[in-house]
């Protein structure tokens, strides 16, 4: 770690602590050169993989469109925001375990629909009816047979 103050490449480290949510490393490391003391921290880098939509594009997975997803389809219904904010971090976590470069939108689609058939039935026939663009009533008959 190249130190602060002399630019010098060679320091060590004096103390090393977990922090309380476990997920980063705090450490405190002494010049070798100069003798002065800095701090320094260290935390996972974890990528999720890009959104390549249905027209080839491709683009960064945004949390904050899934939940705009949920709250379109949740509309005037009983679900608390934690529990939203719950299935949001299932499929974060579901991204990060696939640990793929890329995946397709028709598959966070996907992810969606099993949280919202989890959370509200009703919700889940909203969004699917959007999603896979329901023609006429016979595919809404479709979807909650199967539900």
């Amino acid at each position: 770690m190249k130190c602060p103050f002399c630019g010098a490449l060679d320091s060590m480290v004096i103390d090393s602590r977990v922090n309380e949510a476990g997920n980063s490393i705090r450490r405190r490391r002494r010049c070798v050169s100069c003798d002065k003391r800095f701090t320094t921290y260290e935390m996972a880098d974890v990528r999720l993989p890009q959104v390549v939509k249905q027209n080839g594009k491709r683009e960064e997975f945004s949390p904050d469109k899934v939940r705009v997803s949920f709250m379109r389809a949740l509309h005037k219904r009983p679900v608390s925001a934690e529990l939203v904010d719950a299935a949001i971090d299932r499929i974060h976590h579901k991204l990060l375990a696939r640990g793929e470069r890329e995946i397709e939108s028709l598959r966070v689609g996907e992810m969606v629909m099993e949280e919202l058939r989890r959370l509200d039935k009703v919700a889940y026939i909203r969004f699917a009816s959007v999603y896979r663009s329901f023609q006429d009533v016979d595919d809404f008959r479709d979807v909650i047979r199967d539900l």
